[in-house]
């Protein structure tokens, strides 16, 4: 346990912070409507739901402000590459940053929930202040606004309306219910099942925050909740005058109250993130207008196509990703793709796996079906936007690296093993890095046959140079039928790997964390390790325990610095 908040110790305080923003906002804002004499008439009416509703309301707007920040991608990457002060613990919470987005969007839903029932309460209490059984007080303020000289207090005129009319014609109820249901979209649409089935449904609907943040900024215009004015709190004194209904227009020390309608303020909050977003967006079209040539297309088994391209003054680091745009496919859609090259080559590449509507698309888009490919002045255009930073790019600020991946998740480590081999081979190169450890579990190696490919051109590159203890390697197989096995023990005995080809024999089965995880803790007893891992989540939080379990609370024993890929 101790370790654990050791490591986690940074997440905690940022996490409680943002939470103590949100219960300090809602309890000062619901007791500001609780007890504050401009809105005492109001309450009469209302009630506390007054008070739920404009809690909620703060709440919202504090979250809608913070939605942004962290999908605002180069606005991340540019305080990776700022941050000195306690750098590595800093660049770990950026690393979480998508998380983080989902923790706001939950308590934008909670309070976006709240406010809604605590306004349809609101409404169906405005209504019944019309009644004449509301009592004396409730129905003389309901009935204000109907002589010259007079404002309004209860937004319902009449009691023989219906509310929900009454409700979709005013700028509120529209627009309110045009922010719930784009919220409901966006919600229903981010699940991890919509994700893996229709990435462009989940991409389309996202998008649509939009029109969400512009009814936002509108929705407040309407000023239903109505407050007694200044100027008439002065004349009207609320605490003698609400006992005394038969002096209101008969005495000057009661004359009738004066009011008026909030100001709305969802702009003051939302103002600051979506100028940053217009920011992104320009450099994104920027980005988007300028030139990539593409230099090799590549098909590999199992509809994994590879590009290599240039772009004037793209740089990139070990473990970073882009976003790719085919316009002749689609001018909206933008995909994110993880960077397969490594910073000393001359080319930045990506593999891309057929995996849905739009990558089958642009495999078919490439000739990648037909038997020869097309010529380079034939080929489709592409835009990319990035490089964007990643988690897996501080792999070189540990001495001892454990590169974890699980399937499509090795993609990262293309680049990282690459850069590994350029770095450590290159005398002129300072490397803080002296040891790697590779795991790779996946169920058919054959999906991924470029990325063996990758390893044996490595492992034979390294024994070249002499570096085969740099680079520990651990290929586990999961996934496996009964000829496989027979071709597996009759082949058994060879140097090589019959499935990889490797030197390093495959695996069979899920590794042992435990076993794995104690064995790196003795070897490197007084270490930072730092621990590197995409893919699902359920591995991740066994890694997480682990990374907990195995650090030592001593400061100068072993300590696992757990690092998972988002994005």
């Amino acid at each position: 346990m101790g370790c654990w908040i050791l490591n986690e110790s940074l997440s905690v305080v940022l996490l409680l912070s943002w939470l103590g923003g949100n219960f300090y906002l809602f309890i000062d804002t619901f007791c500001r409507y609780e007890e504050e004499d401009a809105f005492l008439y109001t309450r009469v009416i209302l009630g506390s739901s007054l008070a739920w509703a404009r809690a909620s309301a703060v709440c919202l707007n504090y979250n809608c402000m913070l939605i942004l920040l962290p999908v605002s991608r180069n606005f991340i990457s540019f305080l990776r590459g700022t941050i000195i002060c306690c750098r590595e613990p800093w660049k770990k919470q950026l690393g979480k940053s998508l998380k983080f987005h989902k923790l706001v969007a939950y308590a934008i839903a909670i309070n976006a929930t709240i406010h809604i029932v605590a306004h349809v309460v609101n409404m169906e209490r405005y209504h019944i202040g019309q009644s004449k059984g509301a009592g004396e007080l409730p129905n003389k303020l309901s009935y204000l606004g109907n002589n010259p000289n007079e404002s309004y207090l209860n937004p319902i005129r009449k009691y023989d309306t219906n509310i929900i009319t009454e409700f979709l014609t005013t700028i509120a109820g529209i627009t309110g219910l045009v922010i719930s249901v784009i919220l409901i979209l966006i919600m229903t649409s981010s699940t991890n099942f919509i994700r893996q089935v229709s990435y462009e449904l989940f991409w389309y609907t996202h998008h649509t925050f939009v029109i969400f943040f512009l009814v936002l900024v509108i929705h407040g215009t309407g000023q239903i909740v109505r407050r007694q004015t200044p100027e008439s709190l002065m004349l009207h004194n609320v605490t003698y005058c609400k006992d005394h209904l038969t002096e209101w227009e008969e005495t000057t020390q009661c004359p009738l109250p004066q009011f008026s309608g909030n100001e709305p303020s969802a702009w003051k909050w939302v103002l600051g993130p979506v100028v940053l977003y217009m920011c992104e967006e320009i450099i994104r079209f920027w980005r988007f207008q300028q030139k990539v040539v593409i230099t090799k297309v590549i098909t590999h088994p199992s509809e994994v196509l590879e590009l290599h391209m240039k772009k004037r003054d793209f740089k990139m680091k070990p473990g970073q990703y882009i976003f790719l745009q085919c316009p002749s496919i689609s001018r909206l859609e933008w995909h994110p793709f993880t960077l397969t090259s490594a910073p000393e080559e001359d080319f930045f590449s990506v593999h891309i796996r057929v995996a849905g509507d739009w990558t089958e698309a642009l495999f078919k888009a490439f000739g990648a079906e037909e038997t020869s490919f097309k010529e380079p002045w034939m080929l489709p255009r592409l835009a990319v936007d990035g490089p964007f930073g990643a988690a897996i790019t501080d792999i070189f600020h540990y001495q001892v690296s454990v590169c974890i991946a699980a399937g499509i998740g090795v993609t990262p480590f293309a680049s990282v093993l690459k850069s590994i081999y350029h770095r450590c081979c290159d005398p002129h190169t300072e490397l803080k890095l002296t040891k790697v450890y590779f795991y790779w579990i996946c169920r058919a190696p054959c999906a991924f046959e470029w990325f063996a490919d990758l390893l044996f051109l490595l492992e034979t590159q390294m024994a070249e140079k002499g570096k085969t203890s740099f680079l520990s390697y651990h290929i586990f197989l999961t996934g496996w039928d009964e000829n496989q096995a027979a071709h597996i023990a009759l082949h058994w005995d060879e140097s090589t790997d019959v499935i990889t080809g490797l030197k390093q024999k495959t695996f069979y089965g899920r590794p042992n964390w435990n076993n794995e995880f104690r064995k790196l803790a003795y070897n490197h007893s007084s270490s930072n390790i730092g621990v590197f891992f995409c893919g699902p989540k359920t591995l991740s939080k066994t890694l997480q325990k682990m990374c907990g379990l195995y650090s030592s609370a001593d400061p100068k024993g072993v300590h696992f610095d757990y690092n998972k890929e988002n994005f």
